[in-house]
């Protein structure tokens, strides 16, 4: 047997250089033991960890170690394992040992797994205020009237990962609240099977569901099937929510007299994808209604597959469906297709600074009775395939143009109704707020992505990273088709890909020496790195303290690294024009002791930013009128030149 190509002889070499990456990663965790004159447990030089204490000390003319907090980000890997996972990288053959590369070098490869290995089933009546992470199933199954409140279910969690299946099956009379639930997550996973299957009246109402999550992961499937006039409401649904889907699958297939209402369905959000597929097939008397749906958002993606299909006097009501949206796409494929009696209307639908594309195709086909479309200032790049050739209006249907999109930055008008957006206290201030003795609202600095390290650069520079190897990546993680993991890689990738903005110089690094070139690069060699301590004061009221200005409080260059989330750690790193940069003594409201040290940016040009920056709707004004300030938050951190 070739012990060189056997996964055998290849765990037994991983797992026999364990106990050297151990003592790698108890020692090179400083210069102590590199540096100490007699050490016994010296850092062997060629582990990742040690090697960037040598890469910093040659490329940094200011010498010395890196800070403790960078430091501890250097993959923890032994210097054996590191190079026999560099050799599988290089053949392309690293996929095949996913598990153990993922475990050895401290990655956190799968956003689907969630914490379903540490749930138990609940089938007993529950409190469900502040509650976290359980598998509902058969829950409720035959219940007689009465309601269920989920409130702050699952709130802050990195990933909170839940399951409904048959909750409250053939239920009458029912209701269920949805509050809140799974607020400021990161990557959630939710998943609704023969949610509600047979229920008879009764009601679900989901509300701020999934508010400000970053990668929602949403599946229904068979929701409501053959209920008979159980409503549903979704309000502010996925609201400021970022890269992630969700999909409804046979939702209300054979229902009776169900409404639905979707109000401000995935406002705000960024790129999110929704996929109807055979939503209230042959239905009864279906009422649907979508109001402000995807209204602000970037880029969403909408797929109506199927919808109504077969139904009977279903009403579907479209009002200022993804208005002053940022492109987009929306298709709506066999939409009310033999239907009866079916009623759809798209009122102010589409209209957006910067036009999407939408495609109808066998929309309304082959539908009998009083089937009628209309289509009110529906704007342009409209593709209609084999529609309906009865019952069709087309009135103001023409190209919005996008003259006065643009509103009151702290107010925005939705469907005749002003709504205002509301920013996270503490998360913009004003310069004049740095100085000693002012009482300032602290946002949630807590960095609540999942623990991972920097890959060896050795590594790194030979995994498939780009859109075009998207392929590539899924095969090297063992990633799923639609799953949140495919959600999370996507979205980094369209984001270290995004054309910088004005004056930005950006890149993403996954490893800590690209760190220190993309910093030096700009910057020069005599350079420093700075982070808030700790997150000691977060989400409350504190007092300023002693306050420095980097290079005298005056403009200076800085390059702010951001953490991504990816199955390694991945920093999205960038230089934008005039800033400032401040250090800061926190003060407890109560005492003023000094419990955190704070490093705060100014960026005193926003002239390019968008006028619905959640700066501006915070503190009012509009770009380029005044500077903006924020805290570096955990693990994120800023590079300027040493003073």
């Amino acid at each position: 047997m070739d012990c060189k190509r056997s996964r055998i002889c290849l765990l037994i070499f991983l797992l026999s250089s364990l106990f050297t990456w151990n003592v790698d990663a108890a020692t090179a965790t400083g210069t102590a033991a590199a540096d100490a004159p007699g050490t016994a447990a010296r850092p062997n030089p060629f582990a990742p960890k040690a090697a960037f204490l040598r890469y910093w000390k040659a490329q940094l003319s200011g010498g010395g170690a890196p800070p403790p907090f960078l430091l501890s980000k250097a993959s923890p890997l032994s210097a054996a394992a590191a190079a026999q996972l560099a050799k599988l990288a290089a053949g392309s053959t690293l996929a095949s040992h996913l598990r153990l590369f993922c475990s050895l070098a401290d990655l956190f490869c799968s956003f689907d797994e969630g914490l379903r290995r540490h749930r138990k089933d609940v089938d007993e009546d529950v409190n469900f205020a502040v509650y976290a992470n359980k598998r509902f199933a058969g829950y409720g199954t035959g219940r007689l009237g009465g309601a269920d409140s989920f409130k702050n279910y699952s709130e802050g969690l990195n990933t909170p990962d839940f399951s409904f299946k048959k909750y409250t099956k053939e239920g009458s009379g029912h209701s269920e609240g949805f509050a809140n639930y799974a607020t400021d997550g990161n990557v959630a996973n939710s998943s609704f099977a023969n949610y509600a299957f047979g229920a008879n009246g009764g009601s679900g109402d989901f509300k701020n569901y999934h508010l400000r999550v970053n990668v929602p992961n949403l599946l229904f499937t068979t929701y409501d099937s053959d209920g008979n006039d159980h409503k549903r409401s979704f309000t502010s649904y996925n609201q400021d929510a970022n890269t992630g889907g969700q999909s409804f699958t046979s939702y209300a297939k054979h229902g009776n007299s169900s409404p639905t209402h979707f109000a401000t369905y995935s406002g705000d959000s960024n790129t999110i994808s929704s996929t109807f597929s055979g939503y209230g097939l042959l239905g009864n008397a279906g009422n649907e209604t979508f109001t402000s749906y995807g209204g602000n958002a970037n880029d969403p993606h909408n797929t109506f597959k199927g919808y109504s299909t077969g139904g009977n006097s279903a009403t579907e009501s479209f009002t200022s469906y993804r208005n002053k949206a940022n492109v987009g796409d929306s298709s709506f494929q066999s939409y009310a297709r033999s239907a009866n009696s079916a009623k759809t209307t798209f009122a102010s639908y589409g209209k957006s600074f910067n036009e999407g594309n939408d495609t109808f195709k066998e929309y309304g086909k082959g539908s009998k009775g009083q089937t009628t479309i209309d289509f009110k200032e529906y704007s342009v790049d409209r593709n209609f395939k084999d529609y309906a050739q009865k019952g069709v209006t087309f009135a103001g249907y023409s190209n919005v143009s996008s003259e006065a999109q643009l509103s009151s930055p702290s107010s925005r008008t939705i469907s005749g109704g002003s709504v205002n957006r509301w920013v996270e206290p503490g998360r913009f201030f004003r310069e004049s707020e740095l100085r000693p003795g002012t009482v300032m609202q602290m946002p949630d600095i807590v960095d609540k992505m999942p623990r991972r390290s920097f890959l060896p650069r050795a590594i790194a520079s030979k995994l498939p990273f780009s859109t075009q190897r998207l392929q590539e990546v899924k095969e090297l993680f063992a990633v799923q088709e639609g799953s949140a993991t495919e959600h999370v890689i996507l979205n980094a990738l369209r984001e270290c890909e995004r054309p910088p903005s004005r004056g930005e110089m950006k890149r993403c690094v996954g490893s800590a020496e690209d760190m220190v070139d993309f910093a030096s690069s700009i910057l020069g060699r005599s350079i420093t790195v700075r982070t808030t301590e700790n997150v000691n004061g977060s989400k409350q009221k504190v007092v300023i303290g002693s306050v420095r200005g980097i290079k005298g409080g005056e403009p200076t260059k800085s390059v702010s690294c951001h953490q991504s989330l990816y199955p390694y750690l991945l920093y999205y790193c960038h230089a934008v024009p005039k800033v400032k940069v401040y250090e800061a003594d926190i003060l407890n409201f109560v005492g003023r002791s000094r419990i955190n040290h704070g490093v705060a940016i100014c960026h005193l040009d926003t002239s390019s930013w968008s006028p619905d920056h959640g700066a501006f709707v915070a503190l009012g004004s509009r770009p380029g009128q005044i500077e903006v300030c924020h805290w570096i938050f955990e693990n994120d951190m800023t590079w300027t030149v040493v003073d």
